[in-house]
Order: structure tokens, then sequence, then C-alpha cells
């Protein structure tokens, strides 16, 4: 790398600069005061810890995405986190060890080895929530309602839900009887969405019975409105119990979300695969018009704690801090600026001090010259010092 270039950042990389940092924050404290509305309590784990604990139960779909180091004290190897989920679940199992039900939110800087989709960055602040305790539908729904009043307070509308349950997979796939390498490129060509190869290798499987093939080619074709759950249920209601109990659920969940947030768009991919392959139930992402990727994304994870020693139910969301501020308009309420002249005096120091505890940006002019804007400036008139307007 030459002289000049050592300005540069990585490929996806990148940094904030003062307006777009004090946007950020802004946000991510309006978002943190949300979710504690919600009763949700604030959690800060550790940027890096040994790979071993941080992938534990994640899959190795987040493996590949993690950054690894070695630790200079103990010659182990770190991993420095791509996402948070492992980390929560292991303040859950470990370190809280409440019996009840624990709501759990967080928000901070994760590293990725890729960025997600072709506009991504490796560096996302990630802000989510995650309920502990509770494996019921109730759960899903709040978790739910949480993401879309988050995407809502952060200025998005016209927001597009898309659902889906790994049941509905899992489910087909076992009914088949397939071997480890056929699971394995059908799972390929259902993240692809490549339905023409997906008929032919179907059609080149030996031993399949004429429903086998039907599921299989189907599966990744229900996708669409609320009309998806219907046609499901058609096609795959009988295969076994737990697609069926998947797709009620599904309907369940729809119509709470349908009946909080009228105007959300609901969309059913009952073949999604991209998700964390920890996700045991529910899978779901946020969507909105003129933007390829998910901007929220979360699902059902019921035995990522188990690892752990404590195998709780679990849902949970995240979102990238950084995304929803290039998506919205954030407003940030800047502090009225006043000039003060250096606080050589104990009374200058003071009103200064008074100031700032008012909600003042109180700037000590150095060189005797400032160019930026201000309100006012601190005089010393009639032995005080008095808050005079600055004329435009």
């Amino acid at each position: 790398m030459t002289l000049a270039d050592r300005w540069l950042l990585p490929e996806g990389v990148d940094e904030a600069l003062p307006e777009q940092a004090a946007k950020i924050e802004h946000l991510r404290r309006t978002l943190l005061n949300l979710h504690e509305s919600w009763g949700y309590h604030l959690v800060i784990p550790p940027l890096l810890e040994y790979l071993d604990s941080l992938l534990t139960g994640a899959g190795s779909d987040l493996e590949i995405e993690t950054f690894k180091v070695i630790d200079q004290l103990s010659g182990r190897l770190l991993g420095i986190r791509a996402d948070f989920t492992s980390q929560v679940a292991r303040i859950d199992a470990h370190c809280l060890k409440d019996d009840g039900v624990q709501r759990l939110s967080y928000c901070g800087s994760v590293l990725r080895t890729m960025p997600a989709g072709l506009d991504g960055t490796r560096s996302p602040i990630q802000l989510g929530a995650e309920i502990y305790g509770h494996g019921g539908v109730e759960s899903d729904v709040e978790v739910l309602s949480l993401m879309l009043q988050t995407l809502s307070t952060a200025g998005l509308s016209n927001l597009v839900l898309d659902l889906g349950h790994v049941d509905v997979v899992s489910g087909v796939l076992a009914a088949c009887d397939l071997n480890a390498d056929q699971e394995s490129k059908l799972i390929e060509l259902y993240k692809a969405k490549d339905l023409p190869e997906l008929d032919r290798y179907v059609e080149s499987l030996d031993g399949l019975s004429a429903d086998q093939q039907q599921w299989l080619v189907g599966l990744p074709r229900l996708c669409g409105g609320k009309e998806v759950l219907k046609r499901a249920m058609d096609l795959l209601g009988n295969v076994n119990e737990s697609i069926r109990e998947a797709i009620v659920l599904l309907q369940k969940v729809s119509d709470s979300i349908c009946q909080r947030f009228p105007n959300v768009g609901l969309h059913f991919d009952l073949s999604d695969l991209v998700s964390y392959s920890y996700h045991t139930g529910v899978v779901f992402a946020a969507y909105v018009p003129g933007h390829g990727n998910a901007i929220a994304r979360g699902g059902r994870y019921n035995n990522i704690g188990q690892v752990f020693g404590r195998s709780r139910p679990a849902t949970g969301f995240s979102t990238d801090v950084k995304a929803l501020v290039a998506l919205t308009d954030v407003v940030v309420n800047k502090p009225k600026t006043v000039l003060s002249p250096i606080c050589s005096s104990d009374a200058l120091w003071q009103k200064a001090n008074s100031l700032r505890s008012e909600g003042y940006r109180v700037i000590e002019v150095l060189d005797d010259v400032y160019a930026g804007d201000a309100d006012f400036k601190l005089e010393f008139v009639d032995e005080t010092w008095q808050l005079m307007p600055i004329q435009s």
C-alpha cells in the first residue's frame, strides 16, 4: 500500500462521519428506548469470544462469516462476532439463569467476512430483541410485532413481511427418504429458486412416488399471498403432522399481524432457507420496495441454548441500524450552539457547564475563530457572563 492509499478502508467496511453518526446514534437510542418500553432488558456481549463458544449451535453458515484470530494470551482461537444470537443465548443460559420468560435486547457492531447482498456492508450495527422461555405462538407474534414497530419507529413504511416455517421444508425432505447428498442438492436448488433445474433433478431421482415428486417440485412454488396457506394445506397437509402444524401456526401468526398492522403487506415463502441453520420454527423477514435485501430478519430457534447446558424455547429478530438510517430521513434535533471565550475564570467555567446541563452545546473558541454555525455567544456584561444572540 502506498502512502497515498493509506486512508482507504477494506472493501465492505465503512465509517460514519459526524452528520451520519449523529443520525445513527439518535436512532440507536430511540429504538433501544422502544424495546425497553416493551419490557426488554439491554445486554452488551463482548466483541470477541473463544470461537468454540461463539459458534456453538450456530451452524456452518455463520462460521463462514466469522473472522478468526489467535488469542496472544491463551493461544486459543477467537472469533469476532458476526451475529449476536449465540452470545445472547449463552447469557440467558449461563449468566441469568431465570426460569421465567426473559426478554433481552442488544445493539452493537458485528463484523462479517462477506457482505450481505450486493449493496451490503461487512460491518453492520446490529440491533435486535429476543424472548427466551416461551414456545407458543404468542411470543412469535410479540417478536414480529416489535420488529414491525421498530421499523415503523425508524420511519419506514410500505413494509412487506415474508413468512415461512422450517418444518415445512424439513418435513417434506424427511417424507421423501432422501440421502444426505440428495437433500443437500435440493436445499441448494431451493435457495437458488432454480425451478427448471429443480424439476429436472427431481425427475432424475430414483425411487420417488408421484406424490413425493409433486411435494418436492411444488414446495418452492408455494410463495405469494395468504392463499398460499390453503394451497400448502391441499398439497402438503397430509404429508406429516409437523407440516400441518406449521401451516396452522403460520395462519395464526398472519391473522394476528394483519389485525395489528393492517397496512403491512404479507408474503409467504414456504421454501425459505436464507436464515441461519439454527432456526427451528417460524422464520420471517421484512422488506421495503426498491431495496433488494431484507431490512430485518428473524425467527424461532428453540435449541440454541442446549449446548450451554440450558435448552429453552427462543425467538427473536435483528436489523442493521446503519441500513435503517440509509433508508429513512432520520431527523436529529441539534442543540443550540453557544460560543464561549476560553474558560480562564471560575465564573465563566461555571456558566458554561450550567448551559451544558440545560442542553446547550457550548464551544470554547480556542483561536478566536470559529467557522461553524452558532446561535449565541457568552459576553461579560454588567459583571456577569450573559447569553447573547448572534445576529445573522
